[in-house]
């Protein structure tokens, strides 16, 4: 059995491919190592299957030249799709991240082998309930239709000229979003280190050292609730604006 495709429909299945793996690669929650290689390569072939047809009047000539700039063109707008949806979903374990660092569980870190790095316990918490949130709400969806809705803006072939300054202000944003989600108790152990260190000065022969770190742990427990409750508006917020941003990454590739 023979079987025959257009050569402009089979050039516009790998540059697809190329994208949506480049993509799959980098975005969460499909970056993680806990989804196997194949599990991947076979989401990137199933995205693209749908799309493939939709791109055959706009492939490049079947020539070395075009076919290795467009290859790169895509690998390209993949990476930057994927880079924008990580670095603010990460901002979620960077909140967790700040927390630890103020009440001192930095020195509880363990290795994660999903990240293949080492993370504290609040960091590791609020990755975990982010991603958790993703499927559950079916956010992951709308993540996976922002990618799809690029190849009608951006073609395959692309240009790349301002993309700098967006990816500047994502990672401005990826600040912003993990204060505005850790505040709550980092202020309040901002604070507390303020009264204990008030009290030292007032009261030097006391060993305000000795009762400052249990201080923090029950004031970092106690509050960490305010967090996690956050935490779903937080998520939600954070994917509306990852669409919002792969949609002004779109609009400048095309």
């Amino acid at each position: 059995m023979n079987i025959q495709l257009p050569a402009e429909l089979l050039i516009a299945f790998l540059l697809t491919v190329v994208r949506i793996s480049a993509w799959v690669a980098v975005a969460p929650p499909f970056n993680s190592r806990a989804v196997p290689p194949m599990v991947k390569v076979a989401l990137s072939v199933a995205l693209a299957l749908p799309v493939a047809p939709r791109m055959t009047s706009r492939v490049p000539p079947p020539e070395i030249g075009p076919l290795v700039t467009a290859i790169l063109l895509q690998v390209l707008a993949g990476l930057v799709l994927g880079f924008i949806a990580m670095i603010l979903f990460s901002a979620v374990q960077a909140a967790g991240e700040l927390i630890d660092l103020f009440s001192g569980y930095t020195t509880a870190s363990l290795y994660d082998p999903l990240s293949n790095s080492t993370s504290s316990m609040f960091g590791r918490l609020h990755q975990l309930i982010a991603i958790t949130l993703l499927f559950a709400t079916g956010a992951h969806l709308l993540l996976v239709r922002g990618l799809m809705a690029s190849f009608d803006v951006v073609p395959l072939r692309a240009d790349a000229g301002a993309l700098p300054h967006l990816m500047i202000s994502q990672v401005g944003r990826f600040f912003v979003s993990a204060l505005e989600i850790a505040a709550p108790i980092v202020v309040v152990l901002f604070l507390a280190e303020l009264a204990i260190g008030l009290v030292g000065r007032a009261a030097p022969s006391l060993n305000v050292l000795s009762t400052s770190f249990p201080l923090k742990i029950l004031l970092t427990l106690s509050l960490a609730g305010l967090t996690l409750t956050v935490l779903p508006g937080a998520v939600e917020q954070l994917v509306q604006h990852i669409l919002r941003a792969s949609a002004a990454a779109s609009r400048m590739l095309a």
